[in-house]
């Protein structure tokens, strides 16, 4: 594959030169003005009153007096906000590796010569457009109804009762749902970057007599790394803040088994834990800042579209 690494190296050769860096007029930052005037009002007034308030026992109203660190090292202690951060971080995990290989395969099927291309993009699309929240109630009826049904009639006893109900499986209908409404975003993101690189690399893997699989590996894959990355980051982040889909299917169960970080937050903030929440807010905002940083040091120059 002589041929093919030189015009990947090129290629890559290319990317990695100095863009050009135009001078930008002064009037299209004012534009910015009421993006950030927004932006501060809705996050980061509200962000700055909540961390302040995590040093206090307030209960969302009235009267409060400043703790200190209670809260935070109450955190520490209480066996639901860690369960809550395990399952949230494992989940996470699970489901970005899923989605970004499903959706990987899809765009180069999606791409290659094959027929309906245009059709079969706009079908994979769909639960992209569709609320979480819809979604979620009809896999909740598919896996409490529908396949346990299945699984009576044809015999497979492990498929006769709700996954749902399964302290020990309702995590993978978590997992399962969450990757199907994901995987179009991604997918969108490949079809992209795949559509991005010279047809002629293929052309030369081709001539040099390399199979589809090598060129996936050798070509496709090391020429999306910057398009891998995005997908990572966002899903990740995404994941991180699960909670409608989790509501709908699950409700965080059975018992808490299910319970990511931002329903703790949220199911608090209804029983007077306002402070002790804005603490465990607080908390999951450091560590997902420090995940983001970690990423981005990692990728550093690496991931130049």
């Amino acid at each position: 594959m002589t041929t093919t690494t030189t015009l990947v190296t090129q290629g890559a050769r290319r990317r990695g030169q100095p863009r050009d860096h135009r001078r930008v007029e002064p009037i299209y930052y004012w534009f910015l003005v009421p993006t950030l005037i927004l932006f501060t009002l809705a996050i980061t007034v509200p962000a700055v009153i909540g961390i302040f308030f995590s040093f206090t026992n307030s209960i969302g109203i009235g009267e409060w007096q400043f703790i200190g660190l209670t809260n935070y090292i109450a955190l520490f202690s209480d066996p639901l906000v860690v369960q809550s951060y395990v399952f949230t971080f494992s989940f996470s995990l699970v489901t970005v590796v899923a989605v970004n290989i499903i959706a990987l395969l899809l765009a180069v099927a999606l791409t290659s010569r094959i027929r309906l291309k245009t059709p079969l993009r706009t079908i994979f699309v769909i639960p992209m457009v569709i609320s979480a929240i819809i979604i979620s109630f009809v896999f909740k009826f598919l896996f409490s109804n529908s396949v346990p049904a299945f699984g009576t009639w044809s015999g497979i006893a492990w498929l006769e009762g709700s996954i749902l109900s399964n302290p020990d499986w309702a995590w993978l209908a978590v997992v399962i749902v969450t990757a199907w409404q994901a995987i179009p975003g991604a997918l969108l993101i490949y079809i992209a970057g795949i559509l991005s690189i010279p047809g002629e690399v293929y052309e030369a893997a081709d001539i040099d007599g390399a199979s589809k699989f090598q060129q996936l590996m050798r070509i496709t894959v090391p020429l999306m790394l910057g398009y891998i990355v995005i997908n990572v980051i966002l899903g990740f982040k995404g994941f991180l803040n699960a909670y409608d889909v989790i509501k709908g299917l699950t409700g965080g169960g059975p018992g808490t088994s299910t319970y990511s970080i931002a329903m703790t937050v949220v199911s608090g903030l209804t029983t007077g834990d306002y402070a002790y929440q804005m603490a465990n807010a607080t908390v999951f905002f450091v560590i997902a800042v420090l995940i983001a940083v970690l990423q981005l040091s990692i990728t550093r120059g690496r991931n130049a579209l």
